[in-house]
């Protein structure tokens, strides 16, 4: 039985991974360390079994591209205007 709802989920999916990308990059001064945590935390998520939906999964693949690609390019403009 799940204790959130379905649209409570896709909310979460939208915006967790980029957020979590971010915090990890801001905390590891890395965006590639910042990815593979990400990337662990939501495989252990996965496999403990919180989440059932194959959508889901794929709106947590785009949120997690897109927040790479956000990191990625802040750091290249930070890097271009020093």
């Amino acid at each position: 039985m799940e204790s959130l709802s379905v649209s409570t989920q896709i909310i979460l999916a939208i915006f967790s991974p980029a957020l979590l990308v971010l915090l990890f990059t801001r905390i590891t001064f890395n965006h590639y360390v910042a990815l593979i945590l990400t990337v662990a935390l939501f495989a252990a998520s996965v496999y403990a079994g919180y989440t059932h939906r194959w959508w889901i999964y794929m709106i947590d693949a785009a949120s997690l591209t897109i927040g790479f690609w956000y990191v990625t390019h802040m750091r290249n403009k930070k890097e271009s205007a020093s």
